[in-house]
């Protein structure tokens, strides 16, 4: 069986959070993972839109989410969400101890203005 153009379950996640945000001393609202190569973005939801930006930006064409219990896929080029996919490298989301919206520490007391 092969596997869709655009995930590569071999790869592991980048890391436990956003590092375009950390980069920056961003927050999150939610994660998502590139399927092809691990990246770590923050969704639409989220201030910047990291994942969204690493997909348009490198043409990889799948995210799956990076929240725990979550085991959804998008697919940017076809608009198609999937329920479940392949399994990927662990880990599968990020820690379950990290708040939602994330860092703990950067979250303004207004986050929920701040939403897309």
């Amino acid at each position: 069986m092969s596997l869709p153009a655009g995930i590569d379950p071999s790869v592991p996640p980048s890391g436990p959070g956003c590092g375009d945000c950390d980069a920056v001393g961003g927050w999150w609202f939610h994660l998502r993972r590139c399927a092809q190569c691990g990246h770590i973005g923050c969704c639409d939801d989220s201030p910047a839109k990291h994942a969204t930006a690493h997909a348009q930006s490198t043409g990889h064409p799948i995210i799956r989410s990076f929240e725990p219990g979550e085991a959804w896929f998008w697919n940017f080029d076809t608009s198609e969400l999937y329920e479940s996919g392949p399994d990927l490298a662990p880990p599968l989301s990020h820690p379950e101890d990290q708040p939602t919206p994330g860092p703990a520490g950067r979250v303004p007391a207004n986050w929920a203005t701040s939403l897309g």
